[in-house]
């Protein structure tokens, strides 16, 4: 499948569902995390790529940055348009491709990516982007589920009933990994510092989650609707995930259910010179 054609596939999986539905539900916090780590401050160009509603978007323009939130789905806009409102603050939103940056070489003072940017199949092409986007001397943030966390047993329910990636794509979670970081920003940061960290989504019951995927998580809406003429297996799917969600629950008997995920927090500074 050319580029083109994953891009465009991409962006209708990621359109389905309401995605600021399930943001607000489960990462929207975050956001807060990864502006604070990356030192965001006043009279700051900030870039945030995978930005979907923008949770850290949003955040960032909080603290006083001039903030560019890129999304392969644009459909997301509206909502990010609204939350900014409510939250006070303006920022530019740019439908961009987080393996092709339309932007300056060193146009940002620090270039942030929230559980976005790992979904790009290219891990290498995202890294070099980032970095080439960052000025010398400023920062890179990201949020990175870890492949020992939570999210792989989330994701393994769901691989059965999904198609293969395209040959060239690299599992998400492989982001988590530090050695895998190390590798993709090579010598062109000064500094690294990667931190493991959790956070808990909640939902009134196992069920109540399964159904919050179901409707508003675009990916996951898509699959059961390629499962539409397959009821068997759509209802298997439903039997595996509603037994992943209450295997997971780490919450009290009397509710609400509780997944505690991990997640790696990435800082890097570029290379001065």
């Amino acid at each position: 499948m050319e580029r083109r054609d994953t891009n465009a596939a991409a962006r209708a999986t990621w359109a389905l569902g309401d995605y600021h539905r399930f943001a607000k539900a489960t990462v929207w916090e975050l956001g807060a995390v990864l502006v604070r780590a990356c030192e965001i401050s006043a009279g700051e160009r900030v870039l945030d790529v995978a930005a979907g509603t923008g949770n850290t978007a949003i955040r960032a323009a909080e603290a006083g940055a001039q903030v560019v939130a890129s999304d392969l789905t644009p459909e997301n806009f509206e909502a990010g348009h609204r939350e900014a409102e409510a939250h006070g603050v303006e920022l530019e939103w740019v439908e961009a491709d987080a393996e092709a940056l339309p932007f300056a070489d060193g146009e940002f003072d620090a270039v942030t990516s929230s559980f976005g940017a790992i979904f790009a199949p290219s891990h290498q092409v995202v890294a070099d982007e980032m970095l080439r986007v960052c000025r010398p001397g400023g920062r890179i943030g990201m949020l990175n589920f870890t492949p020992e966390g939570l999210a792989s047993d989330l994701f393994g329910t769901f691989a059965p009933y999904m198609p293969p990636p395209p040959p060239e794509a690299l599992p998400p979670l492989l982001w988590g990994s530090g050695r895998h970081v190390r590798e993709l920003m090579g010598d062109r940061v000064e500094a690294l510092e990667m931190t493991h960290r959790h956070y808990v989504e909640r939902a009134a019951s196992p069920h109540a989650y399964r159904e919050l995927f179901k409707q508003t998580f675009g990916p996951v809406v898509g699959i059961y609707a390629t499962l539409a003429g397959e009821p068997e297996r759509a209802a298997a799917l439903d039997r595996d995930f509603l037994e992943f969600a209450t295997r997971a629950n780490s919450g009290p008997p009397d509710g609400p259910a509780e997944y505690r995920y991990e997640y790696l927090l990435v800082v890097a500074r570029r290379r001065a010179a």
